[in-house]
């Protein structure tokens, strides 16, 4: 009965309560990526091409990451970094609409606000998120750091999908005193949140590391670069994320300009998309914790499916500027949604694996390392995909091909990502009575309860 005690370090209960600080950080994400991003474009009438710098402004930032990790390491306290960092984050979401809202009168003073709120929101979510990340893998135990990551991952989300549709339902009629009121609102809410689910949680779950005399930093993170399998798996990252976030700032105005949405309505389809995300991830956690074998269970054919699953659902959202008003645009999303939440999921278990290897305390620069390759994609992607379709729409005639042009570019990224995918290193199986990487998620998020093994 010994070998089924409770193992150390956080119980379930516990890594839920941090997966709500990811929650937090979502809601106040996706009001940036999505709403802000759609009415600077339709309502503004402003070039995609600004947005996108100002959210490629936002992922620069994040390349810090490691820096902020090292920090964390060296220090030993992860709490203070994510609570400051969650009050960047909802001052910038803030600031954010409130710039919007001032551009529509005085076009350079909310630009200006625009970009500071922009810098605040990057420098908050790299380093709640980079230390919430560095928390969970050193106050988990060895066999749950797979189903904790996931676990969070899936509750942001979850902030995702229940912000947009709720978002969407009180910015209509559109004005910007409402698109301020919403986000400020969001705001603090999620601070609140954030606060209380991460307060106390380090002092029980693990005793912090005292502070300790480390290799400068240059020196570890030339250590984990030089690891083979952590560069592919950068690569991976990199190339899969910028595939992602190309289409992230422009699928809400291209359902404006094509379908004619309101941004209520491009809101929610954003929440749709989200929601097949969470589908997406649960649905391989299950198959995987029910089922699981060197087929079913290999986190690299999940990845290599999910790539392939999101370049069709790209190719079918360019097809609909040719189908016109018709096109089940909504369907077309949500599959988009599923199999970005089934690539996702894999790349989180693989993640995971590699975050153990080496030298424990360098766990938080790791973490940076590819919390880095993340948001230099994110950033490219924003600037590539709008300037992508400013140029391709002084090409064409009807706004909705040139949109179309980008959908399709970034389906021929995801192929990409598949091939690299299939060279990353199977992840060996886990010993019998230990949780893999996805089981726990699944227990959690099926609903089977907080209890410890």
């Amino acid at each position: 009965m010994a070998a089924r005690s409770a193992p150390a370090g956080f119980g379930w209960g516990q890594i839920a309560r941090l997966g709500l600080v990811q929650t937090a950080l979502g809601a106040v994400v996706v009001l940036i990526t999505s709403t802000i991003n759609r009415v600077m474009v339709v309502e503004l009438a402003l070039p995609a091409l600004v947005p996108g710098l100002l959210l490629g402004l936002h992922y620069a930032v994040q390349c810090l990451r490691p820096r902020w990790g090292y920090g964390s390491d060296r220090h030993g306290r992860r709490t203070p970094w994510i609570v400051g960092g969650m009050a960047a984050l909802c001052l910038g979401g803030f600031g954010a609409a409130c710039a919007t809202a001032l551009a529509a009168s005085h076009l350079a003073a909310g630009l200006a606000l625009a970009v500071l709120s922009f810098v605040a929101v990057g420098m908050g979510a790299g380093a709640a998120g980079t230390s919430l990340l560095v928390l969970l893998s050193s106050g988990v135990a060895d066999g749950r750091r797979g189903a904790a990551a996931t676990i969070v991952w899936v509750m942001m989300i979850a902030g995702f999908a229940v912000t947009a549709p709720l978002a969407g339902h009180f910015l209509d009629p559109f004005s910007g005193g409402r698109l301020v009121a919403v986000s400020g609102t969001v705001s603090v809410l999620a601070f609140a949140v954030a606060c209380l689910a991460v307060a106390g949680v380090e002092r029980r779950g693990a005793a912090p590391a005292a502070a300790t005399q480390k290799a400068p930093f240059r020196a570890v993170l030339a250590r984990v670069l030089a690891e083979p399998e952590a560069r592919r798996f950068t690569l991976f990252i990199f190339v899969s994320m910028l595939a992602y976030s190309a289409q992230e700032l422009i699928l809400e105005p291209y359902a404006g300009l094509a379908f004619a949405m309101t941004p209520g309505a491009t809101t929610k389809l954003s929440g749709l998309q989200h929601g097949g995300v969470l589908l997406g991830m649960l649905a391989v956690a299950a198959v995987t914790a029910g089922i699981g074998g060197p087929v079913l269970g290999s986190l690299r054919l999940w990845t290599v499916a999910g790539c392939l699953g999101s370049g069709a659902a790209l190719l079918a959202i360019a097809a609909a500027a040719s189908a016109g008003p018709g096109f089940p645009l909504r369907g077309a999303v949500f599959a988009l949604g599923i199999a970005n939440g089934v690539y996702a999921v894999a790349a989180i278990g693989t993640m995971m694996g590699l975050a153990g290897a080496g030298d424990p305390a360098e766990r938080g620069t790791r973490m940076g390392v590819w919390g880095a390759a993340q948001g230099v994609a994110f950033g490219a992607g924003g600037v590539l995909g709008t300037l992508c379709v400013d140029l391709a729409r002084l090409a064409v005639d009807e706004p909705a091909r040139a949109y179309a042009a980008v959908f399709s570019a970034e389906a021929v990224l995801f192929g990409l990502s598949a091939v690299i995918a299939l060279r990353l290193a199977a992840p060996a199986t886990s010993p019998p009575r230990r949780e893999n990487a996805l089981a726990g998620a699944a227990r959690l998020a099926l609903g089977s309860g907080f209890e410890a093994r």
